[in-house]
């Protein structure tokens, strides 16, 4: 691929002494187009699928002791990679997946979920359960790691609403269970110390009643077909909104953006704040558009919107 180096984990045996350390699959020179919801991405020089926490710590000691670039990522929403791909290890939380529950007296029901577990996994189950308070991540894509770790959210709700704990891993590979009155969550973040890497997390929910939660999901789903543009891949909302500005989204729609279109790559007809991939994307289209709505927003509103989607990589 055009602009990219050589793979940084061909030489010293580590493509041999990785593969000898993981349980799960591992893939070199892998297009990371086959790894996000937006479909685009140059090659990473590999990914990792650990199964547990042991393993993972594992790798994370080889690729520090190597010096190999790493990126935990979990179901690849909200990312994109650049056309030049990614020099070092993305290391994928999805294999990490478990789910249970444990009863909290009378009142409530704790789901604990492994970082890869999907949102929608949870919202289905505790709907079965009947549990009410997840409702709000119905229809949100991703894994249970990148949503505390974004503190995702929609209408009026955030992961931290439901949290009560969050599993980690610190830089020294060390297992933490830190609870929320110990974290820092903010819009569309949670801060955690350089190093650390999300592997799970706990959630406090209330027993309800079923019909009544299965109607607010129906609510939420319809009004999320209506508005985003789910016949395309895309990496989520594109922007944070701005601090007492009103949605992104509308902020685009009223400068006229919506249909903008640069090689493959589209703002959304639908919601200005997606940007979709109609086919064949590059990144590079993508990045053009991004900066063409952060301009035109500075130069006609002052305001500076900032990424909530990650861009990582090389360019191509």
């Amino acid at each position: 691929m055009t602009g990219r180096g050589k793979n940084i984990l061909s030489a010293g045996g580590l493509r041999e002494r990785l593969a000898s350390i993981v349980f799960g699959r591992v893939l070199f020179d892998e297009p990371m187009s086959r790894h996000t919801s937006i479909g685009i991405g140059g090659k990473a020089d590999a990914i990792i699928f650990p199964e547990r926490k042991e393993e993972l710590a594992g790798i994370v000691e080889l690729l520090r002791d190597a010096r190999i670039p790493f990126m935990p990522i979990g179901n690849g929403t909200n990312l994109l990679v650049r056309d030049g791909g990614y020099r070092g290890a993305v290391i994928s939380l999805q294999a990490m997946s478990s789910v249970s529950t444990a009863e909290r007296g009378a009142k409530y029901v704790v789901i604990h979920a492994g970082a890869g577990a999907p949102l929608a996994e949870i919202v289905k189950l505790s709907t079965a359960m009947s549990l009410t308070g997840m409702e709000f991540c119905a229809g949100i894509p991703g894994s249970v790691g990148g949503a505390v770790r974004m503190n995702a959210g929609a209408y009026g709700r955030e992961i931290k609403d439901v949290a009560e704990t969050v599993a980690l891993m610190n830089e020294s590979g060390e297992f933490i269970e830190a609870p929320k009155s110990g974290l820092k969550f903010t819009y569309r973040n949670l801060y955690i110390a350089e190093g650390t890497i999300i592997i799970g997390a706990s959630f406090t929910l209330t027993k309800g009643i079923e019909d009544e939660i299965r109607a607010r999901i129906d609510d939420i789903m319809d009004k999320r077909k209506d508005k985003h543009p789910l016949e395309y891949r895309n990496a989520g909302s594109i922007f944070k909104n701005p601090n007492g500005d009103g949605p992104a989204g509308k902020i685009i729609d009223e400068l006229g953006m919506k249909g903008t279109r640069v090689g493959n790559a589209k703002i959304s007809e639908k919601h200005g704040n997606f940007i979709v991939n109609l086919g064949n994307a590059r990144a590079s289209d993508v990045i053009a558009l991004i900066e063409m709505i952060k301009t035109k927003v500075a130069e006609e509103r002052g305001i500076r919107l900032q990424e909530e989607v990650k861009i990582i990589g090389e360019e191509g």
